[in-house]
């Protein structure tokens, strides 16, 4: 019996591409864009970094919570051959061909821009989720196998009767805890290419798959208690932000995170678990543009910081810019491209001539099973 098509899940990967965007392009107004190879404004806007400092803390380990859902849909119908040739496809391959083709291009834009001599510079740059990904399922597959083969038993009982309890979840955040105690982050939001990143994303990862095979416990719990888990984060993040200027020790970082995303999960749950057309066009561009974004977001830092507006007006026609230009792209380059698609995590379907093309009706394109097929997905 297939698990229930999960719409908030699919909805969730698209909100939190969309504040990537968002958090990227706050950069540019903080004095110390260049140190992390973002082209700055002239002109700062620190309060615009206020209310990232809230988003900063659990961004990114929601994507992971997400890929490791991702992958125990993408598991119900693979074996383990089918499975890693599958995840070879849709994440090794785009995040090669990104380290070649995709993240030079915003590297030659920041050159430019400061006048450096231009030099091809191929690197992970913002890809480094791909690699982390990857890595996770050549790691936890054989768990996942063994706990897929024995998916009625004790294991999955004990998981259900842990997260029917409002403080199952918040055991779960003891382990991210006792991983920034060991391993100290200078900042708990520096996930790109560090220890920290790599373990916390794992745990993400992991749990993320754990808490779809215990059933519907984890769904009912957060969504019951999604009000407490929520009050407890915003509670965290005022002791963060008023006494800790944003920093605070790692154990509460790390406590805050996992509220915030237990409360995003119970809302979804209950808002957004309803299919429509238009997750249905944006959950497919999700990935697409994840790995175009950082290009089209430079060129649009080129193009609009030079004019004399004021910052503010600036980030809006920057966002605008990025968000317009990364969906035109995928509209009418990528997503009509069947040589790109592949490269960009896309699968490329293949439409037999039938009598039912006459009447409109496609087999396999309708709006549930296309958002079956988004379930499978760890990004896209």
């Amino acid at each position: 019996m297939r698990p229930e098509r999960r719409y908030d899940i699919d909805w969730l990967r698209v909100i939190a591409i969309g504040l990537l965007l968002i958090y990227h392009i706050a950069i540019i107004f903080q004095p110390w864009a260049m140190f992390i190879g973002f082209i700055k404004s002239d002109e700062s806007l620190p309060s615009l970094w206020k209310p990232m400092t809230m988003l900063n803390v659990w961004r990114i380990p929601l994507l992971f919570f997400v890929s490791g859902m991702g992958l125990y849909f993408a598991m119900r119908e693979r074996n383990w051959k089918q499975l890693l040739l599958e995840r070879t496809k849709r994440i090794l391959l785009p995040f090669v061909f990104g380290i070649i083709a995709i993240t030079p291009l915003h590297m030659f834009l920041f050159q430019d821009y400061y006048n450096i001599p231009l030099s091809y510079f191929p690197h992970q740059g913002h890809l480094w989720f791909l690699a982390n990904i990857f890595v996770y399922v050549l790691l936890l597959m054989p768990v996942f196998y063994y706990l897929k083969k024995h998916e009625n038993g004790k294991i999955k009982k004990v998981l259900s009767s842990i997260m029917s309890h409002p403080v199952g979840p918040i055991l779960v955040s003891l382990f991210f805890v006792i991983e920034v105690v060991l391993v100290k982050p200078q900042l708990f939001a520096l996930y790109a290419q560090t220890w920290h990143g790599f373990l916390n994303g794992f745990l993400a990862f992991f749990f993320g798959f754990l808490f779809v095979y215990s059933g519907k416990a984890f769904w009912q719990t957060v969504l019951k208690w999604r009000w407490l888990y929520t009050g407890l984060a915003i509670i965290l993040y005022t002791i963060r932000f008023l006494l800790f200027e944003t920093e605070a020790p790692g154990y509460l970082m790390a406590m805050e995170s996992n509220c915030w995303i237990f409360g995003v999960f119970g809302f979804g749950y209950k808002y957004f678990n309803k299919p429509s057309k238009i997750l249905s066009y944006l959950s497919q561009a999700a990935y697409p543009v994840y790995i175009i974004h950082m290009f089209v977001l430079y060129a649009g830092a080129t193009l609009i910081l030079p004019l004399k507006i004021p910052a503010l007006t600036q980030f809006v026609a920057i966002t605008a810019f990025t968000v317009v230009g990364c969906f035109l792209i995928y509209e009418f380059i990528i997503r009509r491209n069947r040589l790109l698609k592949p490269l960009f995590g896309l699968k490329v379907t293949f439409l037999r001539k039938s009598s039912n093309v006459a009447n409109k009706k496609l087999p396999g394109f309708t709006l549930e099973n296309r958002s079956a097929e988004f379930n499978d997905n760890l990004i896209n």
